[in-house]
């Protein structure tokens, strides 16, 4: 059975990349001014600026979160919903497990302002800590793993609330392939994510992570659409105070040949990584990694049968997601909050 299946619009979408790909030696905006730019890393986080039913209704979660289970939250990647980044894979694997779990649906197909979309994740946070009385352990796909650190670093109370933040081929410092994308338009969370944006630089800013907080940074070195990506200095690692594992699936597994949709949907590595790291006190071990995960195909949770066209739907989606979201021809402006002197 093919593990990657090509319907006509993945080669389209592969041809879209292979043109940002082309695209990407174009300039970037201007490097970052000085840190005193952009708000302390302690200053209390705004109000939430989206109406709590709207919040409310795009947290879901199984019925077993509840006080004293550690529960994680999934936060899906551009263009997608938790039910296509998760719901047949890892929602599956859980369910088996019986971890109790929630997802939270974004704006747009994750393709707004993710100033707006972290308020999502700022209130899910909240709320399932609230319930459980446990702290949260948070897992983002790609711009997935963008949320959580913006809403860390702009709201400081969540910080005693995250025990875990693990992040499968995050745009953490953005992507210099993302830039091609937005030639002369793209979505608001396009934009965002393109190396350098204002943005990244507002997320990254002082200091990317926080003590008490276990980070885990999963990475590939074949990410068709998060680049640089070859070692523990690209986009999605880490740098900072705190427990931080960057690790490449190539890390554990030479032969390994994951992509970007891969890493976050069925790459055993991948799975065998982040389980790690809820299962343990600290981030990911890769020493931990039992040999035998190289020699699997998917992930617990896929199912064979089923899993080539729930490939080609991701795809699909994601396709459909980059070529029809709604367009803009620049980058949202900052959010006041962010800035140094303002709120």
């Amino acid at each position: 059975m093919s593990r990657s299946p090509r319907p006509r619009r993945i080669a389209r979408l592969a041809a879209v990349l292979a043109a940002a790909a082309t695209l990407s030696a174009v300039p970037g905006p201007a490097a970052a001014a000085a840190e005193g730019r952009f708000a302390p890393v302690n200053r209390p986080g705004p109000a939430l600026s989206v109406p709590t039913a709207e919040l409310d209704a795009s947290l879901a979660c199984t019925g077993n979160v509840e006080k004293g289970r550690q529960t994680v939250l999934f936060v899906p990647g551009t263009t997608v919903n938790p039910r296509e980044d998760y719901s047949w894979n890892w929602f599956r694997a859980l369910d088996r497990l019986n971890r109790p779990y929630c997802a939270v649906t974004l704006p747009f197909n994750t393709t707004g302002d993710t100033q707006i979309a972290s308020e999502y994740v700022v209130h899910a946070i909240r709320k399932i800590s609230a319930i459980t009385k446990r702290k949260v352990q948070v897992m983002g796909h790609s711009q997935g793993g963008t949320e959580p650190r913006f809403a860390l670093r702009f709201w400081p109370d969540l910080r005693s609330k995250v025990d875990d933040y693990i992040a499968f081929a995050a745009t953490n410092h953005g992507s210099a392939l993302i830039r091609g994308l937005c030639l002369p338009t793209c979505s608001p969370s396009l934009w965002q994510q393109i190396d350098n944006s204002n943005y990244i630089q507002a997320m990254n800013s002082y200091q990317e992570t926080f003590e008490g907080i276990s980070y885990t940074a999963i990475y590939t070195w074949f990410d068709q659409f998060v680049q640089p990506n070859l070692d523990d200095t690209g986009t999605t690692s880490l740098s900072g105070p705190g427990d931080i594992t960057n690790v490449a699936l190539q890390d554990v597994c030479p032969a390994n040949t994951g992509e970007h949709i891969a890493i976050g949907t069925y790459d055993p590595v991948a799975y065998a990584l982040a389980m790690d790291a809820l299962n343990h006190p600290g981030p990911a071990d890769p020493s931990r990694i039992p040999s035998s995960v190289c020699s699997e195909v998917f992930m617990p949770g896929v199912d064979p049968r089923t899993f080539p066209t729930n490939l080609v739907d991701a795809y699909n989606q994601i396709f459909a997601g980059l070529t029809t979201d709604p367009r803009v021809d620049r980058e949202p402006e900052l959010k006041p909050y962010t800035l140094a002197g303002r709120s």
